[in-house]
């Protein structure tokens, strides 16, 4: 057996173990009390090999993000192999944004918080994990490919718009006391920012 393959292997599931203690501890007892020591010493690991694989606590959330928008793709092309409605498909896609939002609404806050990192390559590196806007693109690119969006703006440009309406609604909700379930606050929100792309009849 090869032996570099074999120590890639090895690599793998210390990761994926740092990974799932991580998060486990992190929904047990919460993201802000939960520290490197505590992964580590759970994980079986040193501190100072917890921080080979994830360089700030961070970036754990970022490898738990990207599992999630990368469902949201796979479910995206299912549906539209299936030839359902591109925009019945966004409501889909966001439904189920909104539930695992509201699921694990402690982990919420520093996950938004890196995508707004004053350090810009710690913002580059979420943007990169999280790519939701590019799992919007490909639900809308049917309907800009038809030239039924505006013109005016790219539809890179109008899919970051509408992904930064998530970040802000499920950050602002999970902050504060929400009068009304996430679900309902983010369809809301998608509604009133769909209703800006469209080409004036």
């Amino acid at each position: 057996m090869d032996s570099t393959s074999l120590r890639e292997r090895q690599k793998e599931r210390r990761r994926a173990r740092i990974y799932t203690v991580a998060i486990e501890l992190f929904k047990r007892g919460g993201f802000q009390n939960t520290t490197a020591t505590d992964i580590a010493r759970a994980a079986n690991v040193s501190r100072g090999t917890f921080f080979n694989y994830y360089p700030y606590k961070e970036a754990v959330l970022l490898d738990y993000g990207s599992e999630i928008v990368e469902g949201l793709r796979e479910y995206a092309e299912q549906r539209l192999s299936e030839n359902a409605p591109p925009l019945i498909i966004l409501q889909e896609v966001w439904e189920r944004l909104a539930d695992e939002s509201a699921r694990e609404r402690d982990l919420i806050p520093p996950l938004a918080y890196e995508l707004l990192n004053p350090d810009p390559e710690r913002a580059r590196t979420a943007y990169q994990a999280l790519p939701l806007s590019k799992v919007i693109e490909v639900i809308l690119r049917p309907l800009h490919s038809a030239g039924q969006l505006r013109g005016d703006l790219s539809l890179e440009r109008m899919t970051n718009l509408i992904a930064d309406t998530y970040l802000m609604t499920a950050l602002r909700w999970s902050a504060y006391t929400a009068d009304r379930p996430l679900r309902e606050e983010m369809m809301l929100t998608l509604q009133f920012t769909l209703s800006g792309i469209f080409r004036s009849s």
